[in-house]
């Protein structure tokens, strides 16, 4: 009679030989890749010798910062805020129809559905920067161009997410409305929407922390915000106007994570 001991390794071993052999090959592979993109981009190695050079001559051109700049810039940076709040309370409006027709089981049929679906890959497929090119272009110059691209770009975000959680909703709250005999429109209010709901909030708050950082970066393609003032002194070689300009930006950033944070906690 065989001993059960001799069934199992004198060894401790976390992989198998074959699931190692599998990691090292990706372990190849992803070098490989990596090898393949450094000669694909072409880089000059010559530009980075003197590069800790350049960084400590530009850290002392920005030092100290013009404090007497921060007047001209707080405007922009209200404008900044009110680029990303309306922008994400524009997507809001139209992410909501969008995910509706982008989960399965609300969409009703196939090809309401895939329009459903391109249009949430549309939408995240694009950068906010392109989007703000594409509006300036239509627009021109300014914060309308700014909060158009915000809301291009964050429809496709948010819906994605509430179409998840309509895809994963309790049904059996669907079925209990159903057997009163509600409208499939009341079954939409009274069933599924209150459980969307949260997720729609919560979502909407996170994308706008993620709104107020990329609206600040809008104004190099001249879409509004700080960004206009920062591309400004970055061309005018302004660093000391550069280094408070990021600053403000810093301090914007961590404020808008923090109220971020707080109202998530609170809605959740």
């Amino acid at each position: 009679m065989t001993n059960r001991l001799d069934a199992y390794p004198s060894r401790y071993r976390r992989y198998s030989g074959r699931e190692k052999t599998v990691q090292w090959l990706w372990t190849v592979a992803c070098a490989v890749a990596v090898v393949w993109a450094m000669r694909a981009i072409d880089v000059e190695w010559a530009f980075l010798g003197d590069a800790h050079i350049q960084a400590l001559d530009m850290a002392e051109r920005m030092w100290p910062p013009r404090w007497s700049y921060a007047q001209q810039i707080w405007q922009p940076l209200v404008e900044t805020i009110h680029i990303a709040t309306l922008g994400t309370m524009a997507a809001v409006v139209l992410a909501i129809p969008v995910a509706f027709i982008a989960a399965r089981n609300t969409a009703g049929y196939r090809p309401v559905w895939f329009v459903g679906r391109l249009i949430l890959i549309l939408s995240r497929s694009i950068n906010t920067v392109i989007w703000g090119l594409l509006f300036v272009a239509i627009f021109g110059p300014g914060p309308i161009a700014g909060i158009c691209a915000v809301t291009a770009r964050s429809t496709g975000f948010i819906a994605k997410l509430v179409a998840e959680a309509i895809e994963e909703v309790d049904y059996g709250q669907i079925e209990a409305v159903e057997a009163t005999g509600a409208s499939k429109l009341q079954v939409l209010a009274s069933a599924i929407w209150p459980q969307v709901q949260p997720v729609l909030i919560g979502t909407s708050i996170y994308r706008w922390d993620i709104n107020v950082r990329e609206a600040s970066v809008l104004g190099f393609v001249g879409a509004g915000g700080i960004g206009l003032q920062l591309n400004a002194s970055i061309n005018e070689f302004a660093w000391n106007q550069v280094l408070l300009i990021l600053c403000a930006i810093l301090v914007l950033v961590i404020v808008s994570e923090f109220v971020s944070a707080r109202v998530r906690a609170k809605v959740s």
